[in-house]
């Protein structure tokens, strides 16, 4: 039985070699990142997230294509009804994107709070109409949605799909890590 955990405990560590840092990312909001996410500067919050409602906190790698935002979703959910708000959830992903291959759905507690998630692979395919064509942006996103009174937080993280084996833990982590008071 001791060998057996002692083996799981290894596979983990070494399935995800990144250090976690404990950061606020805003005010009763804490989630442990690796130390290679920074801060989004203003002008990469407004090139990646064109919306009249910025996120409240937004974090990017040196090379800007891994992402973790936390952010406010326009929709709030004022009955709470968890199971209504996950296929709402669900339908606006599907129609965010040209292809949507979901790999994990679901509800689960954490920190004794009930949190919506979504893990999967996108495909936005390029304008073949247009000049300057562009081939189709494939990604890798987890994202996680609590619904509060008066608000619902969404938390992303996505990278480009040929990451995913080197992230895909690591994001898992990220995930379970949030804490939200």
């Amino acid at each position: 039985m001791i060998k057996t955990l002692s083996l799981v405990a290894l596979l983990l560590l070494l399935s995800s070699p990144r250090k976690l840092v404990k950061t606020k990312v805003a005010n009763g909001i804490s989630v442990s990142l690796p130390g290679e996410l920074y801060p989004m500067t203003p002008e990469d919050i407004a090139l990646r997230f064109p919306s009249v409602r910025a996120p409240l906190a937004s974090f990017s790698n040196q090379d800007r294509v891994v992402d973790f935002s936390v952010n406010t979703s326009a929709t709030n959910w004022p009955d709470g009804d968890v199971d209504l708000a996950r296929k709402f959830f669900k339908a606006s992903l599907s129609n965010l994107y040209d292809r949507l291959e979901m790999i994990n759905e679901g509800t689960h507690m954490l920190h004794k709070q009930k949190f919506i998630y979504f893990e999967f692979d996108s495909r936005t395919n390029g304008d073949r109409r247009k000049q300057g064509f562009q081939d189709p942006i494939l990604r890798y996103t987890y994202i996680q949605y609590l619904i509060q009174p008066g608000r619902t937080l969404v938390f992303t993280f996505s990278c480009p799909k040929d990451l995913k084996e080197d992230w895909q833990n690591t994001a898992k982590e990220i995930m379970q890590s949030i804490r939200v008071k």
